[in-house]
């Protein structure tokens, strides 16, 4: 379970930690660094892992490259290749998912899914990443039947990118309100932030 902290304070953080929870996630990249550093300031959080979550703009590559463990949000290989170029040389392998558009949503961020393979095979290649999965956010569905049929798509897409040779293992689907369905269709990873911080304020911020 990812335990997205977006918009809740380092101190729910240090929190959330303290009762067994070590990964979590930013939305927004100048917010989630600061936290980072808080956090870290803290010192109390030695083995936190912290993933970018949110849309990433070329602007903000070096950032999420030098503070993230993981970024979930590629969907483009100019975005993977200044994150690959710009995580630094005394750190692991940025570890990486690709965000994929499976219900062709107008206003989604995410690949494609036909150009999923195109963009996972170069990727896989760079060296400063490691690429772990897909990711996906599908438009809310009104229940249980309709949401699995969705995840099912990403999850036959992630199928199909392994029978390719790709060495995935994480499948990124589901929040608060599906996470069921997600899990029903085969997901390893649900980010979760309302139903593990409580109900947020709504907060315009900076990608």
């Amino acid at each position: 379970m990812l335990a997205v902290s977006k918009t809740f304070e380092a101190d729910a953080v240090r929190q959330a930690y303290a009762a067994g929870q070590q990964a979590f996630g930013e939305n927004y990249v100048q917010e989630g660094v600061e936290k980072v550093e808080q956090v870290r300031a803290l010192g109390a959080c030695p083995h936190i892992v912290w993933h970018c979550i949110g849309p990433l703009q070329s602007n903000k590559t070096r950032l999420v490259a030098e503070h993230f463990d993981w970024v979930q949000s590629i969907d483009r290989l100019k975005i993977a290749q200044r994150l690959n170029e710009q995580r630094p040389a005394q750190l692991p392998p940025l570890q990486v998912c690709i965000q994929v558009n499976v219900d062709g949503g107008a206003n989604k961020s995410g690949v494609a899914a036909g150009d999923a393979l195109e963009l996972a095979q170069a990727m896989a290649a760079l060296p400063r990443l490691r690429l772990r999965g897909l990711m996906a956010i599908p438009e809310p569905a009104p229940d249980f039947e309709t949401q699995r049929a969705l995840f099912l798509r990403a999850k036959a897409l992630f199928d199909e990118l392994r029978a390719h040779g790709l060495d995935l293992d994480t499948l990124s689907l589901g929040m608060s309100d599906d996470l069921e369905a997600a899990v029903a269709a085969g997901s390893t990873m649900v980010r979760v932030g309302r139903a593990v911080f409580g109900h947020r304020e709504r907060k315009v911020a900076a990608a």
